[in-house]
Parts: structure tokens; sequence; C-alpha cells
């Protein structure tokens, strides 16, 4: 074969073999005898050596009961694995006949779903390890390992007390990250050898079959890579045509993947030990030798079990090693919860402190998003890009938590602020409104030092497809890695998340309360109300008496009463018709408590014009007043009785209110598409630009209009600004009861508790001898 052919044929090989099953690999390693038996205990399958170290051939074996090689007590053993779970197994020495004599074997047991599978070791030793001896050959090394709380030289000794053990010429330890690629953590290995230490490793180089096998099966042990493998008889099981399941097999193959992989790195002999943590594949202890080495199954079985005495530590090294920052993270989440649930202001306890939002993931920066509102804190880009992102992650976040630590590769808009964001964590508070926390980490170039350039034996096939040979190289190879920040640990990704329920739970708490306390002012309102209507009602009786009986007194007996007496009975009368319209007005407001509004579509047009019908009949010799109305006035959905009663008495006030020889009034209305006043804009006109400074032409300008705002304007006589907040008071007053033709001071509080009865505002802008403009919504 050709070189292009053959490096084709194994680069397409490679590209396969996550496709390959290779844990029915139809064959065995030279090392020992496989057996495969069916239910009954009949042997259905052998590997193609038993000649060798059975004394038989397959053929003679195949279809005969165990019994025919072993005796009744192993048998029973044996037997007793078809009670077991899949992968447990049973070991047991056993002395067989062969053509050389007597030989014991080391038995090892365990069952398939299909089939129970014994497979046979040739051994020296004639007697079990016990399990004295055993605990004595592995207690000196598990204290040693016992013997430090750091990470980093547990792993150190761990490989030290294997290499002990086993005498490979390199023994290192190799952790998996997130994306499946491992590096070297610690490392015990012969003078010569170059060190791999620090390096790492593309996910490519462990297949994910491999690592799922090397997560149920926990060693695996090939002491001769340049063995040839021993087929199976027949390949297929007789009873279910299919390949034998040799996941949990001692003696399974190995593909020439791993042969040339590991023959490139000038290995023989190879012993892998899996570091499971939390069920999943941390990493594995790789024990390399340079020429073939054989090591007992029961030095093998001492070596699995300090596997998981490793795995069973690490879990506490790791938790031993994180346990003070997750205690701190925790102990500012507390304070940060209970600031929280105190303050008034939502976005300052959030942000001040800003040093406990950050902390508390260990961010540089954050932004801080209610809405449109965004508030930020420490290193972070502008408010727009931050609106930008906002936007991206509204329509690619689906949860309520989302990480990464090379945001621009994900967002490419953010290479503009890679020095401020890199990792992005981001914790989406609500779903309905847009309540998020995002948190910033700034970019950290670091390099990498691989065992070889992973890139550098990619291959392009002629269908367009990517094939990765078999690894040739393990020098030392840099990579400069940008745009990444430091990862986010998974402490700062629940710490994230328990401050999301947490502010739920605020919220929701505090939602409850102010039900509860909106419930109790709506009870004390309702009676309020009651009583104000009860006690006004029954106030006007005496009134009218005493009202009454003055009169009655001016009336019939003036002539017996002196002009003081004259004077005070007329003071009363004057003052009993003040009494009444006061409680008049104060029965009104009480009524508009327990009024229930019968909404109508009603074109404003026409009722403004009844009104000002009213008023034109009530001044026929008050001299012209000029109604401006700029445009038609919508139609809205209102109670037209009570909104007639607003334009009343606004109009009402413009009128009385003003002392200009040439009266006017404009009634109208703004919406987002218009700012007008009469025939000029905003500012065209001298009265109107002193009304309206231009903080408030810009508050009117970015108002959020969901319903029209509606406006009454005079060149009136106007309000003094301190007055401005009081004068929807109930009876305030600004002038005497002489000035302006009195009044009661009830108007503009009427005024404005019907405007809120249509979940409406109402405000004003005034300046003293230019004019008023009144406006309010009507939702």
């Amino acid at each position: 074969m050709s070189q292009s052919k053959d490096t084709t044929t194994q680069a397409s090989a490679v590209t396969n073999h996550e496709q390959k099953p290779i844990h029915i690999p139809g064959s065995t390693q030279p090392h020992g005898v496989l057996l495969a038996l069916s239910s009954q205990l009949e042997i259905v399958q052998v590997s193609n050596n038993t000649q060798k170290y059975l004394g038989k051939q397959p053929e003679d074996l195949l279809s005969q009961p165990l019994s025919y090689l072993l005796d009744l007590k192993k048998v029973e053993a044996v037997k007793q694995c078809l009670d077991k779970k899949i992968g447990s197994s049973n070991t047991f020495k056993v002395l067989i006949n062969t053509l050389n004599g007597e030989q014991y074997f080391d038995a090892i047991v365990h069952r398939t779903q299909e089939a129970v599978i014994v497979e046979l070791e040739p051994t020296d030793s004639k007697s079990e390890l016990s399990f004295l001896g055993f605990h004595a050959l592995v207690s000196e090394a598990i204290a040693k390992m016992q013997s430090t709380s750091n990470l980093r030289e547990f792993l150190q000794i761990a490989a030290q007390e294997i290499q002990q053990i086993v005498g490979f010429d390199r023994v290192m330890i190799y952790q998996f990250d997130e994306s499946q690629a491992g590096s070297v953590v610690a490392e015990v290995k012969r003078e010569d050898l170059l060190p791999y230490l620090g390096l790492h490793y593309p996910a490519t180089d462990i297949p994910a079959q491999a690592r799922q096998l090397y997560t149920r099966c926990f060693l695996r042990f090939i002491p001769d890579l340049t063995a040839e493998a021993i087929k199976l008889v027949p390949t297929e099981n007789l009873t279910t045509h299919e390949h034998l399941d040799l996941s949990y097999s001692v003696l399974r193959s190995f593909d020439w993947c791993c042969t040339e992989y590991h023959q490139n790195m000038g290995v023989k002999a190879l012993l892998v030990i899996s570091l499971i943590q939390e069920q999943k594949l941390w990493g594995l202890i790789s024990c390399h030798h340079q020429t073939p080495k054989y090591i007992c199954y029961e030095v093998r079985k001492m070596c699995e079990f300090l596997g998981q005495i490793v795995s069973s530590e690490l879990a506490h090294k790791i938790i031993h090693s994180e346990w003070d920052y997750e205690v701190k993270l925790k102990s500012l989440q507390s304070e940060f919860l209970q600031s929280i649930s105190e303050a008034d202001n939502f976005i300052d306890a959030l942000i001040k402190p800003e040093i406990r939002l950050l902390g508390l993931v260990s961010a540089s920066g954050a932004a801080i998003c209610l809405d449109n509102e965004v508030a930020l804190v420490g290193a972070t880009p502008n408010i727009e890009q931050v609106h930008q992102l906002i936007e991206w992650a509204d329509n690619q976040v689906n949860d309520n938590l989302f990480s990464t630590d090379s945001l621009p590769k994900l967002y490419p808009e953010a290479l503009t602020f890679k020095d401020t964001v890199s990792g992005l964590l981001l914790l989406r508070i609500s779903k309905i409104q847009r309540y998020y926390i995002l948190w910033f980490r700034p970019e950290v170039i670091k390099t990498v030092h691989w065992a070889g350039n992973p890139n550098e034996f990619i291959q392009a096939q002629v269908d367009g497809s990517l094939t990765v040979p078999v690894r040739k190289s393990f020098a030392a190879w840099q990579e400069t890695v940008r745009l990444t920040s430091l990862p986010w640990r998974a402490c700062e990704l629940e710490s994230a998340v328990g401050l999301r329920n947490a502010i739920v739970g605020i919220v929701l708490s505090k939602a409850d309360e102010l039900a509860k306390i909106n419930l109790e002012l709506e009870r004390s309102n309702q009676e309020l109300a009651s009583f104000a209507y009860a006690a006004s009602h029954d106030l006007k009786e005496p009134l009218r008496g005493i009202y009454n009986f003055s009169t009655i007194l001016l009336e019939d007996y003036a002539e017996i009463l002196d002009d003081d007496g004259i004077e005070y009975l007329q003071t009363v009368v004057s003052l009993s018709v003040r009494m009444e319209t006061l409680i008049n007005a104060l029965l009104r407001l009480s009524q508009l408590g327990q009024a229930h509004l019968r909404k109508q579509a009603t074109d404003l047009n026409e009722l403004v014009a009844q009104v000002i019908e009213v008023f034109g009949a009530s001044r026929q010799n008050s001299g012209l007043v000029d109604i401006r109305i700029p445009r038609p006035l919508p139609i809205v959905q209102c109670d037209r009785v009570l909104v007639n009663e607003v334009f009343s008495n606004l109009i009402g006030n413009a009128l009385k209110y003003n002392d200009k020889p040439q009266q006017w009034i404009e009634i109208g209305y703004l919406d987002k598409d218009t700012l007008r006043w009469g025939d000029s804009e905003v500012g065209r006109d001298e009265n109107t630009e002193k009304l309206l400074t231009a903080s408030q032409r810009h508050s009117l300008r970015t108002f959020s209009f969901q319903s029209p705002i509606f406006y009454v304007r005079d060149n009136g006589i106007g309000i003094p600004e301190h007055h401005l907040e009081t004068i929807f008071r109930l009876f305030k007053r600004l002038h005497s009861q002489e000035k302006y033709s009195g009044g009661t001071g009830a108007g503009l509080a009427i005024v404005k508790k019907i405007v809120e009865l249509h979940n409406g505002q109402i405000w004003v802008k005034s300046i003293v001898s230019i004019g008023s403009i009144f406006y309010f919504t009507l939702e």
C-alpha cells in the first residue's frame, strides 16, 4: 500500500472511531483465556488460545458444561454471578490440569445481559490474598495520601504511590475539563523521559466511547501493545447471534488507534485507572512503560482499590480547597440579601456599596437592568453597548442563568469591549419584565502548553469532511488563547442562582405585604367615605334649621333688633350658606370614592362644546373670552358625566382666575406624533417659552405616550411655584373669599379624584402673571 493510501485509510479509521463499537471487538488480549457461558453455564464461546493455556482445542470446549473444566465448588462460585448485577465481578483461584501439568489461574467472573464471562489468567500464586495482607500492602499508601489537604500535593502523592506498586516508567494523573480536553496535573517518571506535566491534550485523544467505558470499568490493563489479538470462536454468540459484550472484560482487546497512539509516545505497556467524581469521569491515572510488562491481577485490584480511594478523597480535597471561597460567597450573599429586603430602593440596595454585587461572583463589573433603566457598577461597557447586549441575550438566551468565558466568540460585537467583557454571567430575574443582572470579567490572555499541536494533523478529505489521524508528536507546543476570561466556577453560578431565588422571594413577600396593606387601606377608605357621606348628610338638616330660623328672625323681628343684631344674623345666614357649599363639596367627594365608572365612547368635542355653552349662557354680561381648540379632540372611553365635571372645573377656574383684558383659554391634547400648542410649537411664542422650561419641554417629549395627554391652558394670574403641589388638596384656597368670586377650594380635589378613578394622572405647570397649563390623562 502506498504512503498516501495508508494515511487516508488510517485517517478514515480515526474519523470512524467514534462510531466503532469498541466494547465488542470480537477478540481478546493473549495473556489469558476467555470463556463465555450460557445461563445454564454451558460454554458457548472461547478465545482461540485455549490449546496454549488449557491443552484443549476450542472445538473440544464448545457446548460443554463448565464442570468439564472446573470442579463443582468452583462451578457453584461461578453460578452465584447469575444473581449479581451486570458488571459486578467475583474472583477466585482455580486449579486446572493442562498438558504441562496442574496450573493455577486467577478466575475473574462477571455477567453481561446475555452471558456469563469467565476469564482465566495463569498465576504462580496458589492462595487468595487475605484482607489483612491486602490491607498491609495499601494502608501505608492511603495514610500518605490522607496526610495533605492540598489537592495538587494529594494527586502527586497518589501518582508516587501507584508508581511504587506497579513499577512503571511513568505514572501521570490526567484531568478532564468541561470540553473533555485534558491536562496532566501530576507526574512521576523515569529521569531520562521528557516531562508531560502541565501539558494539555485535545478531547479527540480519548474518544467519547473510551471515556464512557472508563466510567463503567474502572481499570484497563494492556501488558503488551505489540501483541496480536486473539479471535473469539465462534465470532458471534450461537444463542443470541450477536457479538459478545466485553465492556467489563479484563482481557478485552485494543484497536490499532490505541496501539499507534501509545507507540508514538514510546509506550509498550499501559495501565489506566479511572477517577470518578459525582458519577462522572473526573480524570485518569495513566501508567506507561517503555517495554512490555505484566502485573498480576491481585496487584491490579490493589491499584483499582487505590483509584477508588483517590476518587473518594478527591471529593473531599476539592470541597476543602473551595470551602473557604464558598463560605465567603455565602456570607456576602447573606449580607446582601438582608440589605435588599430592608431597602426602599431596589437598585440602590444592589449597587451600594458596589463591592458586594461584584464580590458575589468575583466579577470586575456589573449592570442591573430593570426594564429600560440600567445602572452600571465597576468596569463595564457603556450604556448603549449594554442595551445592545441585552437585546442579543433576549433573542439568544432562554435560561434564567447563562455564562460564558468567551463572549466575543458568541457575540462578535463584544470584540469592541473585550478588555472589560470577555466573560459574561447573565441572570434573568423575570421573564415577563426585562429584569437582568449581568456580571462582567475582562479578557485574560493565557498560554496553553499542548502535547503537540492539536490542529497540525487535521486533514480535509475529498468530500469536504475533516479527519484527525493518530497523533505522532507529543513535544510541547504553545498556543496563546485570547478573547477569554477566567472561567466561572460552579459555586459562583450557584451564588447567582441563590441571589435570584432570594430576590424573587423578597419581591413576593413584599407583594404579599403590600396586598394586605392595600386591602386594609381600601377598607379604611370605604369606611372613611361612608362616614364622610353620613356625617355631611346628617349635618345638612341642622344647618337648614339654622339658616331658616335666622332668615325668619331677619324677616319678622328686624324692627326690634338693633343694627348690630341684624348684622350678626346676616353673618349667620352667610356662614350657613358657605357651610352648605362646603358640605355639598364633601358629599360630592365621598360619592366619588364609592362611584363605579360608566365608561362609554365619548366624543370630547361634543362634551367640551356643551361645557362652553353652559359657561357662555352664565357669562353673557362678563365680556368675550377667546376659546381655542387647535385640532379636533379624540373619542375616548370614559365616564361622560364625570369627565364633563373635569372640564367644567378646569375651564371654570381658567375663567375665574384671569385678570387680563383679553382673556383666552386653549383646550387640546398631546400624543406621540405631536407636541403642539395652538398654532405654534412649544417654545415658539414668548409666553410659552416662559411657561415651560427646557427640561419641562424635554420631559414632555420623552413622556411614554400610552394615551393622549389633555390640557387646559390659560393666560390667567398663574400659580406660585410653592403652591403647585397643594392646590389639589381638599378646601385648599390660595386667595381670600372676597377675591375672584369666592369658592370652596374643593374643585381641583374633585378633578384629581375623577382623573384617578380613570387610572390617570393630573399635574400643572404655571408661572405667576403669565398663565397655567393643567395636564391630565385618562387611561
